[in-house]
């Protein structure tokens, strides 16, 4: 993979923990409709719901997302613990976090 490649896939990646189990991922939130992924463990391994998922012998790519994660997301943007990279209201520190004025 070139170096180009690599930092067009990884660009703008910040480390979430879910709030519900713990998993950890890396996120980037391009838009507020629109969400990027990167599983850093094997997601039936960490997350209980791909591992249940699994477990009704369903495969874990048949899996679009876990809910839990989703809303562990939406609620760290929402808290300001995760910038929205289009989002014109709010800069981004070099921690990823949200910057806001006021």
């Amino acid at each position: 993979m070139t170096a180009e490649v690599t930092e067009f896939l990884t660009a703008g990646l910040r480390p979430h923990e879910c709030r519900s189990c713990g998993t950890g991922v890396l996120v980037k939130k391009n838009s507020l409709a629109h969400t990027s992924i990167q599983w850093t463990s094997e997601a039936s391994r960490s997350c209980p719901v791909f591992a249940a998922h699994v477990a009704a012998g369903r495969h874990p790519a048949l899996l679009d997302a876990c809910e839990k994660l989703t809303d562990s997301i939406a609620d760290a943007v929402r808290d300001g613990t995760l910038a929205v990279a289009d989002d014109p209201r709010a800069g981004v520190n070099g921690s990823g976090r949200a910057v806001r004025d006021g």
